[in-house]
C-alpha cells in the first residue's frame, strides 16, 4: 500500500464521516452503535468499506422518506446488525480455521 492509497483511504473515510454527521441525531446514535459492534465482531468484508457505506445509504433513504431510524432497523438494532453480517466470515472465523479448529 503506497502513500497515495493511504491518502485516498483517509479522504474516503473523511467523506464517510461527514455523511454520518449529516444524519439526524437518532440515526447517528444508531449508526455509531452499529459501527462499534461491527468493529468489535470484525466481519472480514468490513474492510472494503461497502458495508458501512451501505448502512449510511440505507439511513439516508430513510431520512428522505421521513422515517425514524427504528422504523428501518426494528426495535432490536443488534439483531438487525447481526442479520446484515450473518453470511460474512469474521476475523475470529479466519483465526479458528488457521488453528485447525
Amino acid at each position: 500500500m503506497g502513500i497515495q492509497d493511504i491518502l485516498e483511504g483517509k479522504k474516503q473515510w473523511r467523506a464517510h464521516v461527514a455523511r454520518v454527521n449529516a444524519l439526524p441525531p437518532d440515526y447517528r446514535i444508531v449508526y455509531k452503535e452499529m459501527q462499534k459492534y461491527l468493529f468489535k465482531v470484525g466481519p472480514v468484508d468490513l474492510e472494503d468499506g461497502n458495508l458501512l457505506s451501505g448502512i449510511v445509504d440505507f439511513f439516508e433513504e430513510g431520512v428522505a422518506a421521513g422515517k425514524g431510524v427504528l422504523e428501518l432497523t426494528g426495535p432490536d438494532v443488534a439483531a438487525f446488525t447481526d442479520n446484515l453480517i450473518k453470511d460474512s466470515q469474521t476475523h475470529a472465523d479466519v483465526y479458528r480455521e488457521s488453528q485447525g479448529g
